[in-house]
């Protein structure tokens, strides 16, 4: 149970919505959506969410912006959700550098719009800069809108004539991964992700294709499932049924690698001796679950902090870079691909 704050402990000082979160014993997610007035949220959590608030002395979002001096910068950060590990770490990464430069940040989640477009000029009105998570969702019409009003970050999307993107290297790490699964004498693997979801997905993949091809492999056409864990859980029901035909799995992340490894278990599959299973992102669990995940680890954090910091410098005057920044990305081998443990 959280600790509650006497009248004595000092609030501290710009305490954010991870707090908030911490202290209330709830997902950032949830946070969020008290602030925001939503009625999904129980009574007894929203009171809890609250009472946070109020001890810690979180200024919510658009209070912040209200309240902020005239030089003060505020930022918008646009996501397609707040679920999974991925978002949950590049808001955090987002937020601790926008916290040390003193901004304040207007959220917008794509998927709870109904009018996309819409939502983005209304958001252009309320902050100095934007940064943008590249996904199928915003589309270059979109970026381009918000590139006439404000300078635009975008974070691991498509390149766009006068809009700087920032990224996490995926080709070459996904050829090394992809390589030392094979190198184990799998002959079936299978890209579980869908390339189309984005240009990382589509490194990814391409990289799964080089490692078969650099082997005189015919490498199989991706699986195409979303990269929840539903749609993890979801393929492996299926790959139970005997749908597909499969000695390896390279998952486009480990959300989705994580829950069709649970599912495979618990039908009494042999991972990795039946079938290999690897992920993307390198997410805490992935170190903790038995076998230990094989995966690629990424700067999701780094990415946030880098967008933010960047962010403050397009609006303090410097030109947007013409050369995506590319941060590097590490396979890191566990026993989940038939390797022994470590």
């Amino acid at each position: 149970m959280a600790k509650h704050q006497t009248s004595s402990e000092a609030k501290p000082a710009g305490a954010t919505i991870y707090d908030v979160a911490g202290r209330a014993g709830v997902s950032i997610a949830t946070v969020s959506r008290v602030l925001q007035g939503a009625t999904v949220v129980a009574e007894t959590t929203r009171q809890k969410v609250l009472a946070a608030v109020e001890e810690l002395g979180y200024v919510p979002l658009g209070a912040a912006r209200s309240l902020a001096v005239r030089h003060h910068e505020a930022h918008g950060l646009v996501l397609p959700e707040l679920s999974g590990p991925y978002y949950a770490e590049l808001l955090m990464g987002f937020e601790a550098r926008a916290a040390e430069l003193a901004q304040s940040i207007v959220l917008v989640l794509t998927d709870s719009r109904t009018d996309l477009a819409a939502a983005v000029r209304q958001l252009a009105t309320r902050v100095d800069a934007i940064a943008v998570l590249g996904s199928p969702a915003i589309s270059g019409d979109v970026v381009r809108l918000l590139r006439a009003k404000k300078p635009v970050v975008v974070i691991a999307g498509e390149p766009h004539d006068g809009v700087e993107t920032i990224a996490a290297e995926n080709l070459e790490s996904a050829r090394e991964l992809a390589g030392h699964v094979l190198g184990h004498g799998r002959e079936r693997a299978l890209f579980v992700g869908d390339p189309d979801t984005g240009p990382d997905i589509r490194h990814r993949y391409a990289g799964f294709v080089a490692a078969h091809e650099e082997r005189g492999l015919v490498p199989a056409e991706p699986v195409r499932v979303a990269l929840s864990e539903a749609d993890g859980t979801a393929f492996a029901q299926r790959l139970l049924r005997n749908e597909y035909h499969a000695d390896a799995l390279i998952c486009a992340n480990d959300e989705l690698a994580l829950s069709i490894m649970t599912t495979l278990q618990d039908a009494g599959r042999d991972v990795p001796g039946e079938i290999a299973v690897t992920g993307w992102d390198d997410v805490m669990t992935s170190r903790y679950v038995r076998p230990g995940l094989t995966t690629v680890r990424q700067p999701v954090q780094e990415l946030g902090a880098l967008a933010a910091n960047r962010l403050h410098e397009l609006v303090s005057g410097e030109p947007p870079q013409a050369q995506a920044r590319v941060l590097p990305t590490q396979l890191v081998v566990r026993s989940s691909c038939g390797c022994p443990p470590a």
